[in-house]
């Protein structure tokens, strides 16, 4: 199925099933091993807690958040918003956590995107070079598992010939295929080569409510970011009624920057490689009691 949505939009697609590759190697560096294991989505919180205006008082653990899905110990990969609680901030959380179970702490491999208040480009920092916890704010959604090795499915794809990002070609070709059934993935993958579209929060809220997608599009920061880029996407084919964000992908880099992955901008050259696992079930945490679509791309 996803070969076949990948090659109307890429020059070259290859998806298969493979072992999945050791993710405490490089390029990955992740705290586990692998992504599969009672794989689950959360989709915690939401776009309405931050736009129009902030609801600061939401703030979420990861550790938490592993119970609830009733999985404790699971190891997390995703996309979110900081605890501004923690940081004194707003920006980009790139959450990467092996959560804490009974025998064993946390290890909190996350990343922070951040304005640098020096230059106002991109600061890309670890998370546990300056904090302990494993909070984050306002919204985020979450790809958990066991963090075993298994069977994955590797999705290589280069050249990009149509209009859609990697991800939501993704996301459309399954809707296409399995049209009323939501199907959920998550995972990781890398821009190999070429560049990207990343959009950075600024640290200060928005003082005036933002009220529109081009309100929320002329607040962010929005930068062009160099491969290698290592991203972390979740993907649900089509909302079966929780008001879900159906596709949300946070890159980090070991080049300093990071963020929120919007496109690449150079089609002739990216390439993508992936490692997925569809999940087996959907969480749906703190869901905003009043909602619109405004900020969800």
């Amino acid at each position: 199925v996803l070969q076949k949505g990948l090659k109307e939009n890429f020059a070259d697609a290859q998806v298969s099933v493979v072992d999945c590759p050791d993710l405490t190697q490089e390029p990955f560096n992740f705290p586990a091993k692998g992504i599969c294991g009672k794989p689950r989505i959360a989709d915690v919180g939401g776009v309405p807690y931050l736009i129009p205006l902030v609801q600061k008082e939401k703030v979420y653990d990861l550790n938490t958040v592993a119970k609830d899905i009733e999985l404790p110990g699971a190891f997390i990969l995703g996309a979110g918003a900081v605890s501004s609680r923690v940081l004194g901030i707003n920006a980009e959380l790139i959450p990467i956590v092996k959560t804490k179970s009974e025998k064993k702490p946390a290890v909190n491999g996350s990343y922070v995107a951040q304005i640098n208040p020096a230059d106002k480009g991109c600061l890309l920092e670890k998370y546990s070079s300056k904090y302990t916890d494993c909070e984050f704010g306002l919204l985020a959604n979450l790809y958990a598992s066991e963090g075993q090795p298994g069977k994955v499915i590797e999705v290589k794809a280069n050249g990009r010939t149509g209009e859609l990002n990697f991800v939501s070609c993704l996301r459309q070709t399954l809707e296409k295929h399995y049209g009323e059934k939501p199907v959920g993935m998550g995972g990781t993958f890398v821009i190999q080569k070429g560049k990207a579209k990343i959009h950075v929060m600024p640290p200060e809220f928005s003082a005036c409510p933002l009220n529109t997608d081009e309100d929320v599009n002329n607040w962010l920061k929005f930068f062009e970011m160099k491969a290698p880029l290592i991203c972390q996407p979740v993907i649900v084919s089509r909302d079966p009624g929780f008001d879900l964000r159906v596709e949300h992908t946070h890159c980090f880099s070991h080049h300093g920057e990071g963020g929120h992955y919007h496109q690449d901008t150079s089609p002739d050259s990216v390439q993508y490689l992936g490692y997925f696992q569809p999940a087996e079930l959907l969480f749906r945490i703190d869901r905003p009691q009043e909602t619109h679509p405004v900020g969800r791309d």
